[in-house]
């Protein structure tokens, strides 16, 4: 389940191509951190992206995710 969900926000990552270039690399960050199992730090990062971003689709992602990482704890 753990590799589908990172191969899900690599997909979302690729699809995202012109999308901002920060709120893109802090979803590229927060991913890769969560892809370390550091999920307190991509946790901190999906939630700057979120409040930075709050229109862009990096942001709807990063919401998913926070909720999703939430859920598990």
């Amino acid at each position: 389940m753990k590799t589908a969900q990172l191969v899900l926000c690599a997909l979302c990552i690729t699809v995202l191509v012109g999308c901002s270039d920060k709120a893109k690399e802090l979803l590229e960050t927060a991913a890769f951190e969560e892809s370390q199992s550091n999920f307190p730090h991509a946790m901190e990062i999906y939630k700057e992206l979120a409040q930075a971003y709050p229109e862009s689709k990096e942001a709807e992602i990063a919401r998913a995710r926070i909720a999703d990482l939430t859920s598990r704890q």
